[in-house]
């Protein structure tokens, strides 16, 4: 007999929040964790809370204003409500007590344009229950709203709020059965990047999960960014920031397929997003070689990436070239970077996730996804998990979960560390 979710209130350090208990956790949705990034504080630094009203976090909060995502025909779509007021989390966790557990905090991919941390994807439900852990799924900036540059203006600003989201952790985590001081970061592609950028700045926390972090990439060089940005903001009709700030958000969503913009960014030819993090000497400290490799020294990390990374993206085969490309943007990074960090004394595992039931896209970009949270359900339809066996997909999602969460409580995943690399499939 199922019990109906019942109310479950936490006196945090901002005010009164309510969330629900379900029969396996209680979860708190919509939680805000800086203040909302609009007006004059559009493309500026999250503003940090103050006292707050009581709070219904019974419903999920809305994600940042976004195109669909290009993956969407190989990963499925979603429906969420969106809105530049975005800065909010989710926590699911098995107790509101004093155990302080292991908290994760999950990042999105999706190219710094799409996604949202509190998805049907993401739900931490089945991590949070199995694992005896905290998962807190964060919304931060996307695109120009987040990571917009102009040499005048703070670099980076979704890379920001996603600080200001741990910092929000490290204040308020105990409440929810947390402990503030041992948390995992994990993301997967651009977040897993942005954890790797939060590496090379002052971080809060020393475990990381890196699921195809576009390492290969790096960051952007502020000329081009700059030169890119100005590009963008002709297309918006905007001459300034100032009037960049006064534009409907549609205005800045169409600017990004404008052909102009377009143009630019095939121009640079690096196979970038077109909005992605900014080597600012100003945000970052040192010359960016020295500074990742620094970066991959301050943290236990379990790291890795799928056998056929770019067959998610459009317009790419499954063959000899794509696969290729795919290690040298994930593969030799992620392996580089473990090898970095286990040479400083550093935990570091790697990993290959490999099984792709259908064979048009095998294990392309994000299939490791569904297998890490367990809600395989979320995915149904999806056209990379095609062909799966269920029997196979429950067995996997063990296999996963199991690994991630014994790291997570700061344990061996089940395999030998770097430069070994452990196959899923």
């Amino acid at each position: 007999m199922s019990i109906a979710p019942q109310p479950v209130t936490v006196t945090l350090k901002q005010g009164q929040v309510t969330g629900l208990q379900t029969q396996t956790v209680t979860q708190f949705l919509g939680l805000r964790y800086a203040q909302a990034p609009t007006g004059a504080l559009r493309f500026a630094p999250p503003k940090a809370l103050g006292p707050q009203a009581p709070f219904d976090a019974t419903q999920a909060g809305p994600v940042c204003p976004q195109l669909p995502s290009r993956l969407r025909t190989v990963m499925g779509d979603f429906e969420a409500v969106q809105d530049e007021d975005c800065l909010c989390l989710a926590v699911w966790t098995p107790g509101c007590d004093q155990r302080k557990r292991p908290v994760v905090v999950w990042l999105h991919g999706g190219a710094w344009q799409s996604g949202g941390g509190a998805l049907a994807w993401y739900d931490g439900t089945r991590l949070a229950e199995k694992g005896d852990c905290v998962v807190v799924g964060v919304n931060y900036r996307l695109a120009a709203l987040g990571w917009l540059y102009v040499p005048s203006e703070t670099a980076n600003v979704g890379l920001l709020d996603e600080e200001a989201a741990v910092r929000w952790v490290v204040d308020n985590i105990e409440y929810f059965g947390g402990d503030p001081a041992n948390i995992t970061m994990m993301g997967q592609s651009a977040g897993g990047f942005n954890i790797a950028a939060m590496l090379a700045r002052e971080p809060l926390f020393n475990r990381a999960i890196l699921q195809s972090a576009s390492l290969g990439r790096g960051f952007r060089e502020p000329a081009q960014a700059a030169h890119l940005s100005r590009v963008f903001l002709q297309a918006t009709g905007a001459q300034t920031v100032e009037q960049a700030r006064a534009l409907q958000v549609a205005s800045l969503l169409a600017a990004q397929q404008a052909p102009s913009v377009v143009a630019a960014l095939k121009e640079e030819g690096a196979n970038r997003s077109l909005f992605c993090p900014v080597g600012d000497a100003e945000f970052f400290s040192l010359p960016l070689g020295p500074l990742m490799q620094q970066a991959a020294t301050r943290a236990d990390v379990l790291l890795g990436y799928t056998r056929d990374e770019m067959t998610a993206f459009p317009g790419t085969e499954r063959d000899l070239a794509s696969q290729q490309l795919g290690e040298k943007i994930f593969g030799a990074p992620s392996r580089q970077w473990a090898h970095d960090a286990h040479a400083a004394g550093r935990q570091a595992w790697v990993f290959e996730f490999a099984y792709g039931p259908n064979p048009v896209f095998g294990a392309c970009h994000c299939s490791e996804l569904p297998f890490v949270f367990g809600n395989l359900e979320s995915f149904d339809g999806a056209a990379m998990l095609q062909g799966m066996p269920a029997e196979h997909g429950a067995r996997l999602a063990e296999q996963m979960q199991s690994a991630w969460i014994a790291f997570i409580h700061g344990r061996t995943p089940g395999w030998a560390p770097s430069p070994a690399v452990h196959v899923f499939e």
